[in-house]
């Protein structure tokens, strides 16, 4: 049976960190490719996690480039391409420049892994999801955005923080744009079954929501020189195991939406069926009023913001 191939683009924490845990699990060969300033730097990434494997005991091959040609052919691409903000940078200044390199990575891959499903983590995420497919011109189903996962991990995790149970029992669902304008569902969070409104005052949950709407930023802050990886690095890894093991995931991630919840043609996220063609199903949630006009309000912010790079980047909508 033939591996699949699995590009990672960007060598940086997170990317080195997904190769990290797709190779671990034996998802795929892993190429690891970035134009840094030190031309070896991932060729030397991926030897020494290489090296590992015979201590960890995993069969994955990993190669480290700087030759787009050693990508070609790829099932999976991931792209964790761009810059973190500066301090004096501007949103637009950020998007302007991330707009750039990721549309320059989505042209190397329309060329060299026309079959792929793309995977975008770069931030701003709602935007440079939308800036692939733009460039690509793959089908939408074929290009996806990487945050849902995360920010309901982040959710996840402090609800089970607060209280006081495993992680494992923790069942959740965010819609939305990526940060703070996501939109936690309530009426889809449980404890080992048991509707979290149930087990926590209405202000309490409002907290946690606020904290895992913050999360990236707390994490900057206590950093001071870097931002988060680990669990960027895990959520995208399920939805590459999800789609190289076809496994038709039920997981909030960034799609593409038509008529679905009224969106008109933007990504956003919301619950998919995640398998090997990539997004196959859309699921769309009866939600209460005030969840939907949350996720009106969130995906309102989402256009503002894909007008904004459409404006700096001279595309026109079709």
């Amino acid at each position: 049976m033939r591996r699949a191939k699995i590009s990672i683009i960007g060598a940086g924490n997170v990317g080195a960190t997904t190769a990290h845990w797709c190779a671990s699990a034996e998802l795929g060969d892993i190429v690891l490719l970035d134009i840094p300033a030190t031309e070896g730097m991932p060729a030397g990434k991926a030897l020494d996690l290489f090296q590992a494997s015979p201590i960890m005991g995993f069969d994955s091959r990993l190669t480290g480039t700087t030759n787009w040609a050693d990508t070609a052919g790829s099932d999976v691409v991931v792209v964790t391409a761009g810059i973190a903000r500066k301090p004096g940078m501007s949103r637009d200044d950020l998007l302007s420049t991330n707009a750039k390199i990721v549309g320059d990575v989505a042209a190397q891959i329309r060329e060299s892994s026309p079959q792929a499903v793309v995977i975008v983590v770069s931030n701003p995420l709602d935007a440079m999801v939308q800036r692939t497919f733009q460039v690509t011109g793959f089908p939408p189903s074929r290009v996806i955005g990487q945050a849902g996962i995360l920010d309901t991990a982040r959710y996840c995790a402090f609800l089970a923080m607060e209280l006081g149970v495993s992680v494992e029992d923790i069942s959740a669902m965010l819609l939305g744009g990526h940060g703070d304008t996501m939109v936690p569902i309530p009426s889809c969070t449980s404890v080992g079954g048991i509707p979290v409104t149930q087990l926590l005052a209405s202000d309490r949950l409002d907290a946690i929501v606020t904290r895992a709407r913050n999360g990236g930023a707390e994490i900057v802050s206590l950093l001071k020189t870097g931002s988060a990886y680990y669990a960027p690095a895990a959520a995208t890894t399920q939805m590459v195991e999800a789609v190289v093991k076809d496994k038709k995931r039920l997981v909030p991630c960034a799609a593409y939406c038509d008529k679905e919840y009224g969106v008109g043609g933007y990504f956003v996220g919301v619950p998919v069926v995640l398998g090997s063609g990539g997004v196959e199903k859309i699921i769309e949630l009866k939600l209460l009023p005030d969840e939907r006009a949350a996720l009106d309000k969130s995906i309102a912010a989402v256009k503002e913001l894909v007008g904004v790079m459409d404006r700096l980047t001279g595309h026109k909508p079709a």
